[in-house]
């Protein structure tokens, strides 16, 4: 990006963030954080950091896709004029008439009050009402801007207050107006060879299920989405990746994506409150069961309560739900899905960690140690006798019978990941204090 320091030095550090612009027939808020950062560009501006794509908690009933909200860090001179502006971007690029809630908050300092932060860790995993957020604005007495009801303000100032302990990119590229709507064309090809190349990328293509993991299905403006690890390997695999259309320009965000942010809570077994998200451990309570349409439901005891847990067929991990046995000790992570008329409350399963493997023991007709065959039953509590050489027995054995199963983590297929899913091969992957680097192009309109 072109602006210089030197013209600002000791001018306003001014934070925005920004969330619900979008509906689910269309619009999108990283593409109005894109148009707002193509107007920036002619401003006597400067960028502190990459945009910030935030995800949270996505087991809220009424988000949009992946829940996220946008933060946009600068240094300006001009703070008043650049927020009226974003106050226009938001209220001409919102999709409100399908029913978008979009809310932004401005915060003038260098440093973010914990208050902030508090609030960002709360929405990661809790749900949050929009008067939770006018409440925090008012006694903070917090520049902002809303329409509709204003649960945009949740996200907004939730954007602002996140901290990273961990972060990934995730490059977007933009459809030009014309083509809003229309169906996406990309080369499959293409994109596996990016994935085989580029080991720094992740969830672009599942090749179990042969589908392209990158692009969405939707209306919105966005065509592909590239997920990795540096701004260098989501850049470079966008030049191998190719589509049918031109396309308008990219822009990479800072992320949580692949985090698995919203799980590091651990839930309280007393209090599960419907769409909560997070971890409980305990130890399996009842044999598994495989209902209509292949969903596996079992339940864990945490301390007394019983806790009903449920994975679902898509995410191809119900084989090993299904090998469970009462006693197993597990760790489950996922979102409480609220009661209704016909099913009880359940957490739905995102991740499983077997921490602990019960002894499957069975009973069987003991062998003859002469003949090692197996004995049969001579009747109801009369022993058991070996048919070739007479000899006979009193009890049953004890087979212990080998697992399934392994002490291990387990996730869902690529396929069913969400934005936040930590994949596989960032287990023990953790970036932490990459600085804003602006030599290479994180922003580009073709």
């Amino acid at each position: 990006m072109k602006n210089s320091s030197s013209i600002l030095q000791n001018e306003t550090i001014l934070h925005v963030g920004m969330d619900d612009t979008d509906s689910p027939k269309g619009m999108c808020t990283t593409f109005l954080c894109y148009e707002i950062v193509k107007f920036l560009e002619k401003q006597e501006i400067e960028f502190m950091d990459f945009p910030h794509l935030i995800r949270f908690n996505p087991n809220i009933p009424w988000k949009t896709r992946g829940n996220g909200a946008v933060r946009l860090t600068i240094r300006t001179k001009n703070p008043k004029k650049i927020k009226n502006k974003i106050i226009q971007f938001v209220a001409n690029y919102s999709d409100t008439k399908n029913g978008a809630n979009p809310g932004v908050v401005f915060f003038q300092s260098k440093e973010i009050p914990p208050s902030f932060e508090k609030f960002s860790n709360l929405a990661l995993w809790k749900l949050i009402g929009r008067k939770q957020a006018k409440q925090f604005v008012s006694e903070n007495n917090i520049e902002s801007f809303y329409l509709g009801n204003g649960q945009g303000l949740v996200g907004a100032i939730s954007a602002v207050g996140y901290k990273f302990s961990d972060h990934t990119f995730e490059l977007l590229s933009y459809r030009k107006k014309s083509q809003f709507g229309k169906k996406r064309g990309i080369n499959l090809d293409s994109v596996k060879k990016m994935q085989s190349i580029l080991s720094d990328t992740f969830s672009s293509y599942d090749n179990e299920s042969d589908r392209v993991l990158i692009t969405p299905h939707g209306p919105d403006p966005v065509f592909y989405g590239i997920r990795g690890e540096t701004v260098k390997s989501v850049v470079r695999a966008s030049t191998i990746v190719n589509t049918n259309e031109k396309l308008d320009g990219y822009m990479v965000f800072k992320s949580n994506q692949g985090t698995g942010d919203h799980l590091k809570n651990e839930l309280q077994a007393d209090d599960l409150k419907p769409f909560t998200s997070g971890f409980l451990v305990g130890e399996v309570s009842n044999k598994p069961v495989t209902q209509q349409g292949g969903h596996v439901f079992f339940s864990i005891r945490v301390k007394d309560k019983n806790i009903r847990c449920a994975v679902y067929k898509p995410t191809k991990i119900t084989h090993v739900a299904q090998a469970l046995i009462v006693g197993d000790k597990i760790q489950i992570g996922g979102g409480i899905r609220k009661a209704s008329k016909k099913h009880g409350r359940v957490l739905n399963v995102e991740f499983l960690r077997v921490l602990q493997l019960a002894k499957h023991s069975l009973s069987a007709n003991p062998n003859c140690r002469k003949c090692n065959k197996r004995m049969k039953s001579k009747g109801s509590n009369q022993g058991f006798e070996c048919v070739k050489c007479g000899k006979s027995s009193i009890s049953k054995t004890i087979l212990e019978m080998p697992r399934k199963i392994q002490c291990k983590l387990y996730i869902p297929s690529v396929s069913a990941h969400r934005h936040l899913t930590r994949p596989y091969q960032r287990i023990k992957k953790r970036n932490k204090n990459i600085r804003f680097n602006d030599s290479i192009p994180w922003m580009h309109v073709f």
